[in-house]
């Protein structure tokens, strides 16, 4: 019985040894610089003359005044669909969820013909 258990133990050790040592690698990626060039909008940089990321729809609208249009919301079907409301401003657009600001995107502007 002594020898069984020990030539179990031995070979469960033998088959350890061969199983490789798990490993990870990071991937570290950056978001590009500048926009596609086909992107219709752009994200304006935070700190700019816009509303920032976790501003309230009346901090919103106190600050920056009433927007030019509230376009349709969507989403808010489930807890994991929060609600998207998107104001309309001269130049760019806030996206809320639900009553927060989570980005404010700049309009797109004809690209200039090049010379």
């Amino acid at each position: 019985m002594l020898v069984k258990f020990v030539l179990a133990t031995v070979s469960i050790a033998a088959a350890a040894a061969l199983i490789p040592a798990a490993r990870a690698d990071t991937l570290d990626v950056q978001p590009a610089k500048t926009p596609h060039r086909h992107a219709r909008h752009h994200h304006v940089a935070e700190g700019g003359n816009v509303p920032s990321r976790g501003m309230s729809m009346g901090q919103v609208e106190r600050r920056f005044g009433a927007p030019i249009d509230k376009l349709p919301s969507a989403g808010g079907d489930a807890p994991r669909h929060p609600t998207i409301n998107r104001w309309r401003y001269n130049g760019y657009t806030v996206y809320f969820e639900r009553s927060h600001v989570i980005h404010s995107v700049m309009d797109a502007t004809a690209p200039t013909p090049a010379s």
